[in-house]
């Protein structure tokens, strides 16, 4: 009998089937169907397979879990995923697209989230944030004064070493000219 995974994927199941040990924490057929096909809508169905079959056999139901737990957070807030949401103190935010998904629903962009603006809870106060945060959150404002300067391609070539020049003479004559 096909497990739920593969039914969804119109794929042949085995004995060794990859998928199935992979879809044991969910609990209904039907959520482990929904879960499957929004799991393989997001990273392809043969990259999913590519995954699940590059790990060993006892890490494949986490894999699966967080490629899950990926595949929503970057649904629901496409800049900065579900790291994003974790960081932003949003991770409820994950856990319910999570739910929506294994249920059948459908997710959508959090506003703001396609332009940067974050679309989570505001800013914690002063007294909530620690000094880190207050690092992190201040390294994100600070702008270059030149907008087309980035900083990890800001050495050019020139300065390291001047740019070669082809010599006139061609190679084949430079090797008999060393044998002579």
């Amino acid at each position: 009998m096909s497990c739920n995974g593969c039914r969804v994927l119109r794929k042949g199941c085995s004995e060794n089937c990859i998928l199935r040990p992979c879809l044991q924490w969910i609990e209904s057929p039907e959520a482990q169907g929904h879960a499957t096909v929004f799991v393989a809508k997001f990273f392809g169905r043969a990259g999913l397979m590519s995954f699940i079959s590059a790990v060993p056999e006892n890490q494949r139901p986490s894999l699966f879990q967080s490629l899950l737990f990926e595949a929503c957070g970057r649904t629901v807030n496409p800049v900065n995923g579900a790291a994003g949401l974790l960081w932003t103190g949003n991770w409820h935010v994950c856990q319910a697209a999570v739910e929506t998904v294994l249920r059948g629903g459908a997710l959508l962009p959090m506003p703001g989230s396609l332009t940067g603006g974050g679309g989570g809870s505001p800013p914690p106060s002063s007294d909530e944030t620690s000094e880190v945060e207050v690092a992190c959150t201040d390294m994100w404002r600070l702008q270059d004064p030149n907008p087309n300067h980035h900083p990890r391609f800001s050495i050019s070539r020139s300065r390291l070493s001047p740019k070669r020049t082809r010599t006139e003479e061609p190679v084949a004559v430079k090797a008999a000219a060393k044998r002579s």
